[in-house]
């Protein structure tokens, strides 16, 4: 099933809305600054904006950040902090004549329909508007992902996330990018997608990896048990590594600029 129409997926983030802002990371300074550096203006259209961890970002930067959300409990931690967000799936979203400078989505386009929302995303930018689609390589090393995978497999052997390897290489997620840029390019209304790349580095300790862990798509629906079997599994892998790791990321990104003067 593609990403998009896996809704009990897409919508289950929110169940501990708190834990996935306050343990999933931000994004490079250099890839904000770039989008806002290549947008005609200052107004963001934020699209699966969650709890404004991205939105923030921008918003720090200058921008004036308008968030979609479809999941009503992340959009209102993004509201506590005083972000405007609007509850809805990007699809249904009703722009009621307003036009943006960037549409951005961070970590959130996979649960979009690619096809549609690349059109919404031309029709509501203003003429030289950049949409920028992206997100992070989450792939642990092989000590802390394959007891991971492994327990998973054992806890919850129904789950489509069972079935992936304990690391899946970087070209998956490159052909994902690669598939967005398809997506924008058939709607004819933008230039040449660019493709962005940002690696970077963060340690972890014990605690804060199975902080972020609850919050991935494999772990939001199992139960409280079926949880703690994997956190634990994991945990002692962890604590064979000496209690802490480094995750090497690589922040991708698949960007375009709306063509057309009007």
């Amino acid at each position: 099933m593609p990403s998009h129409q896996a809704r009990q997926t897409a919508e289950s983030f929110g169940t501990d809305a708190r834990r996935y802002d306050r343990a999933r990371p931000g994004y490079p300074d250099d890839l904000v600054a770039r989008i806002v550096a290549g947008s005609p203006g200052p107004e963001v259209l934020d699209v699966g904006c969650g709890t404004g961890i991205a939105a923030r970002q921008f918003r720090a930067a200058g921008c004036a950040v308008l968030g979609v959300e479809p999941d009503g409990r992340m959009a209102g931690l993004a509201r506590a902090d005083g972000l405007r967000v609007e509850v809805a799936t990007f699809e249904d979203w009703e722009p009621a004549g307003r036009t943006f400078d960037a549409v951005t989505a961070a970590q959130s386009w996979h649960w979009v329909d690619p096809a549609a929302g690349a059109l919404k995303a031309a029709q509501v930018l203003r003429p030289n508007g950049r949409l920028a689609v992206f997100g992070h390589v989450f792939e642990p090393p092989a000590e802390v992902a394959e007891p991971f995978a492994a327990a998973l497999r054992r806890v919850a052997p129904d789950s489509p996330f069972s079935g992936q390897p304990a690391r899946r290489p970087l070209e998956a997620y490159l052909a994902g990018y690669a598939a967005t840029a398809d997506a924008i390019r058939a709607t004819g209304r933008f230039d040449e997608p660019e493709q962005w790349r940002f690696d970077w580095e963060r340690p972890y300790t014990r605690e804060q990896w199975l902080d972020l862990l609850p919050t991935t798509g494999g772990l939001t629906r199992l139960t409280p048990d079926q949880l703690a079997e994997v956190l634990g599994a994991v945990g002692r892998a962890i604590d064979d590594l000496g209690g802490s790791f480094t995750m090497r990321y690589t922040t991708l990104a698949t960007t375009a600029v709306r063509a057309g003067a009007q």
